[in-house]
């Protein structure tokens, strides 16, 4: 008797757990864990607003993943996404402009970067917007976490504008959020005493503790520790990423994620 009474406590926990873990995941803000009905629903109910989070594989010295932009993007539009309230995030865009390879150029001298023509990028962000202006949603936004195809987002930004001039739809591309993730950050960093020849443009300190801060294991960090000064040979450009730490990237992280949420609010209102 006891036996069975235990085996049913059990099962009702279990069951309550799941119930839970499903709720929780319905009211997530990723559009890919949704249904297409749960979505025409959250749309009906307001979330009109899309972010479209856009990373980039690369190298990003030896000891940082590939993957790091489009790691980075998504975790920083998931939380913007969920301090705006009425948006949802699209999945992240991973392939993008970076440089030749008839012959190798940029980043593309290094093993596993992926590049594409910036024509085919540009799109490629313009056919997702679209699909998405049709299905309801009035503000597209594009966040991009590599400062290679900015131009590219300003040119997409302003044909799809041009198009959409007679729909309630409009796409934007927030300055801020990139300028937060790199002059932003850097400054935040000067003002603690670092050097801009150890903060560095890529993979150095400011780019490795903000991946640090999202997603730790993607940083060889035990490597790292015990390495020399890394340099561009390494894929390592104008920074030393030896002294980086989460502790360091959540300040840029808090710093990308409200002054986003700050712009979209504004642009989104006018």
């Amino acid at each position: 008797m006891l036996l069975a009474l235990i085996r049913f406590v059990v099962g009702i926990v279990l069951l309550v757990g799941a119930q839970l873990a499903f709720a929780q995941g319905a009211a997530g803000v990723q559009l890919q864990d949704l249904t297409w009905t749960e979505l025409r629903d959250q749309i009906h109910a307001g979330k009109t607003t899309i972010i479209i989070p856009i990373g980039g594989t690369e190298q990003s010295g030896p000891y940082v993943a590939l993957g790091k932009h489009n790691a980075r993007v998504g975790v920083l539009s998931q939380k913007i996404a969920q301090g705006l309230g009425n948006a949802l995030v699209a999945p992240v865009i991973a392939y993008v402009p970076e440089g030749g390879y008839k012959p190798p150029t940029s980043h593309m001298r290094f093993p596993g970067t992926i590049t594409i023509p910036d024509d085919v990028f540009e799109k490629t962000l313009e056919s997702a917007a679209n699909s998405f202006m049709i299905h309801g949603f009035r503000n597209i936004v594009f966040l991009g976490d590599h400062g290679g195809y900015q131009k590219d987002l300003t040119r997409v930004v302003s044909r799809l504008n041009k198009a959409w001039a007679k729909s309630p739809a409009r796409a934007f591309a927030p300055p801020e959020y990139y300028r937060a993730s790199s002059e932003g950050f850097a400054k935040i960093l000067r003002e603690r005493g670092y050097r801009n020849d150890e903060i560095g443009t890529h993979a150095g300190l400011a780019d490795t503790s903000l991946l640090m801060a999202v997603a730790p294991q993607m940083v060889r960090e035990s490597e790292l520790r015990k390495a020399g000064k890394p340099g561009a040979a390494d894929g390592v450009y104008g920074g030393d990423p030896r002294r980086s730490s989460a502790e360091l990237g959540r300040l840029g992280v808090n710093a990308i994620v409200t002054r986003t949420i700050t712009a979209i609010r504004r642009d989104t209102a006018r």
